[in-house]
């Protein structure tokens, strides 16, 4: 603030921006040779998809249970969103995915680890190389997630990051690509207004990477400024130790809750690490009327929970149905289990005797409902 030099290429000779550094440091807390900082989550799915070839009229596609932006992203490039069932476990059902890759002749894959959950990362590897598909991984709720101690956001083409609020580096908004492809990331670079200043980046490719596109790319004018990237960069290095206390938190609601008959929690994989900075517990079978009454019932002892069964969007939360620019599509299996699913936030401010204040309230809630004689 005291410099003034808040564009991320506003920078005196030799002095590297905090943009820059951001990026660098990232690449290498993440494993990636390459990093972008960009202006939004959403625009890093948008200038990823983009670069790795998707055109206007190409089917993209991504599974059913996730959020707004991601359809919204392939949407804004021309593409067709595909969507595609998912498990009871909340990850996206292979079986399906193999199935309309086939009937679309789709080539991309913008996979979302919705909140914080990992497929199968090998066979989801192995899917996409039979298939010939391209993967972009929406990494927004994994960001230090692991399978087999490799990182999400390194299984594709592509790792897409979000710093909005709510995540876990939050800068307001805010975003990361990372890959490991140098021809791809200097295409995205191109692609996020680099006026031709493309030696201004801290994890960026050789310059000569750029020099059969730099003519030709558009500029799309979605960059991080300095501002957010100061404010990430503190963030970074302490995401190791905030790993472990969200962890702990998540740990102590979800075995609580596990133990009420009708609650069931979706089954974590060995194999994954997960960043447990929200949780999700699904009350199968449970009527609409119901869900959002308890849905009240907790907002009134100022527990905010989040339903995915709800017909109109609230929040950060939506139904497929309200993505009024996506092709209507029968996903049968996903809505039962979004009928019944439930969400609630983990901040890092609560202590554990808040988490089981948490747990009480939410586990009280299910028991007067149960009780609740019909009317």
């Amino acid at each position: 603030m005291r410099w003034g030099r808040l564009h991320r290429y506003n920078t005196l000779s030799g002095q590297p921006s905090e943009a820059m550094l951001l990026e660098r440091e990232f690449a290498d807390w993440q494993g990636a040779k390459f990093c972008l900082a960009v202006a939004s989550g959403g625009q890093a799915m948008q200038i990823a998809l983009r670069a790795s070839g998707v055109r206007p009229g190409d089917q993209v596609l991504t599974n059913r249970f996730t959020l707004a932006p991601v359809p919204g992203s392939i949407t804004a490039v021309g593409g067709k969103p595909v969507l595609v069932e998912i498990t009871p476990d909340l990850v996206i059902d292979l079986d399906d995915l193999a199935a309309k890759a086939r009937s679309s002749g789709a080539r991309h894959l913008l996979l979302s680890h919705m909140r914080g959950h990992l497929c199968d990362m090998d066979q989801l590897s192995q899917l996409a190389d039979d298939l010939r598909l391209t993967v972009i991984e929406n990494c927004a709720h994994t960001r230090g997630a692991r399978w087999y101690g490799k990182a999400s956001g390194a299984f594709g083409l592509a790792g897409c990051f979000s710093t909005q609020t709510y995540k876990h580096m939050n800068s307001g908004e805010g975003g990361l690509l990372n890959s490991d492809d140098a021809d791809f990331m200097a295409r995205a670079t191109m692609l996020s207004g680099s006026y031709m200043l493309y030696d201004r980046h801290g994890a960026g490719p050789d310059a000569g990477n750029n020099d059969t596109i730099r003519l030709k790319t558009p500029n799309t004018s979605a960059r991080l400024d300095n501002l957010r990237a100061a404010l990430l960069r503190p963030q970074l290095r302490d995401i190791g130790q905030n790993i472990a206390v969200w962890n702990q938190r998540h740990d102590l609601v979800a075995h609580r809750l596990a133990t009420y008959p009708s609650v069931r929690m979706a089954k974590r994989p060995k194999a994954e690490q997960y960043v447990g900075s929200s949780l999700h517990f699904c009350l199968p079978g449970i009527a609409p009327a119901k869900a959002a009454g308890l849905v009240e019932r907790l907002a009134d002892v100022g527990v905010e929970l989040k339903w995915f069964g709800a017909v109109h969007p609230a929040g950060l939360t939506s139904n497929h149905h309200s993505w009024r620019y996506v092709t209507a599509q029968s996903l049968p299996r996903t809505e039962a289990i979004l009928a019944g699913l439930f969400d609630l936030r983990l901040p890092l401010t609560f202590d554990l005797d808040d988490c089981a204040a948490l747990a009480d309230h939410i586990l009280d809630a299910i028991a007067a409902m149960d009780t609740q004689v019909p009317a």
